[in-house]
């Protein structure tokens, strides 16, 4: 029989296992998580070999499995779940990483009534962070990059999409990707990096009348290319929105960056109804992130997508809306009722949503989005698979799946946003490595007998 490779791991006596197998999650099924009880089937397993799941169920059928293909149980490393839920690993489908500075002053603006647009028009929101993102050297933003995807990781997060966008030129906005690149080298946390090179308009474009027509020629026939040519980015994102980027501009840089090779995403209807979700649909996005401010029409058009085979997720960011001090929360009950499939994401950033916490806004989405924890849960592992352009491959616990997981110190999935602020995760595992906390009470190094903690 086999010896334990790079990879191989054996989580034992899991009280329930929330698989999501099956695919993306759509209207009535995004409440389906496929879970697995021991309540059913005695106690629960799920075996990772060489990173990949193969096989999930019974502890006893899990084994018999194993063996059955040429493996000893027994030679690989055997973590007990303790009676805990294990999930996927969780896929933050929407942050902005790297970044220079902080913008806390922020904060007191808006406690005394400026907007969000009103900041940025003044000079300030992005483009402060533009200042300082732009003095920043590279190993500046790869030590601020480690440190928050330590703290994605701790909060169960294995996966995350993140832009770039605050250079608004060529030079910092390759700076950021490649350290995007660097930091998806590094592990463990498994890094999809998006080009956000029309985020705003630049500070000195701002006051020329057509400011913003000229930056979008710039991002179309100088960033774009550069940033093909780089090869890090998978998809190129843009801020459609009123005061920043038309719809008519959004649909240009992103029909660009799609010629390059570059999967379509978008900031869409976030402070106003912009027209941004119906773009969306109209370009086959892979996803509409903030829709805070969607209209019936841009929901239409979203269920009409799905309705035709090509489904855009909505990403919602409630962590957002709640930083920003706004009560208008994104519609998750019209867009799931209308058959969209609802993705999440904590939209971590320097003036909007300043938290590395993808549970917090899980948390909100059960509050404030009125979600099911089932629905919670999809659209923070199989629906953001998707939202990222990873949904054939990650998201789910099933056989040919990669083999993230999250061991949950709770034995049922209802309780892991029902406990607010509680540090519930007990251990995270990237493709069958445990990579948080690291060496744990409870795991059984191979040749040692299974046992508890």
């Amino acid at each position: 029989m086999s010896t334990r490779r790079q990879g191989d791991l054996l989580v034992t006596g899991a009280a329930e296992i929330v698989t999501m197998a099956g695919g993306l999650r759509l209207g009535s099924t995004q409440d389906e998580a496929g879970v697995i009880r021991a309540a059913d089937l005695g106690p629960l397993a799920v075996a990772v070999r060489a990173g990949v799941v193969v096989s999930t169920g019974s502890e006893a059928d899990v084994r018999a499995a194993l063996r059955a293909s040429g493996i000893d149980p027994q030679a690989w490393l055997t973590l007990d779940a303790a009676g805990g839920t294990v999930t996927p690993g969780l896929i933050d489908a929407h942050t902005h990483l790297l970044f220079g500075g902080t913008r806390e002053g922020e904060l007191a603006l808006r406690q005394t009534g400026d907007e969000y647009l009103d900041i940025l028009a003044a000079g300030g929101g992005i483009l402060s962070t533009v200042d300082a993102t732009r003095a920043a050297s590279e190993d500046d933003l790869l030590v601020h990059g480690r440190r928050w995807a330590g703290e994605m990781l701790a909060h169960g997060v294995t996966t995350a999409e993140a832009k770039s966008g605050y250079g608004l030129d060529v030079e910092t906005e390759l700076r950021i990707l490649a350290v995007y690149g660097r930091l998806a080298e590094e592990g463990p946390l498994e890094v999809v990096p998006t080009f956000l090179g029309a985020h705003a308009v630049p500070r000195d474009l701002r006051e020329q009348p057509d400011g913003a027509e000229r930056y979008v020629n710039d991002v179309v026939e100088r960033q774009l290319p550069s940033v093909a040519e780089q090869g890090i980015a998978r998809a190129c994102d843009v801020f459609c929105e009123r005061g920043v980027f038309s719809v008519a501009q959004s649909r240009r840089v992103l029909e660009a960056g799609r010629a390059l090779g570059l999967a379509p995403r978008l900031h869409a209807d976030e402070v106003h109804d912009s027209g941004g979700a119906v773009l969306a649909a109209e370009v086959g996005a892979t996803s509409a992130d903030h829709l805070a401010a969607i209209s019936e029409a841009g929901i239409e058009a979203l269920g009409r997508a799905a309705d035709d085979g090509r489904p855009v997720a909505a990403t919602l960011l409630p962590a957002t809306t709640l930083y920003l001090m706004s009560r208008h929360f994104a519609p998750a009950r019209a867009l799931i009722d209308r058959g969209v499939p609802v993705a999440l994401g904590s939209d971590f950033n320097p003036g909007t949503s300043p938290t590395p916490n993808l549970t917090l806004a899980m948390a909100l989405a059960r509050i404030e989005l009125r979600m099911t924890p089932a629905e919670v849960l999809a659209a923070a592992t199989i629906n953001a698979a998707h939202a990222v352009g990873l949904g054939e491959s990650h998201g789910a616990i099933e056989p040919g799946r990669a083999g993230d997981l999250v061991l949950w110190d709770v034995p049922r999935h209802e309780l892991i946003t029902y406990w607010l602020g509680a540090d519930l995760v007990r251990a995270v595992i990237k493709r069958g490595e445990v990579v948080h906390p690291g060496p744990m009470a409870g795991a059984t190094r191979p040749g040692s007998p299974p046992g508890g903690r």
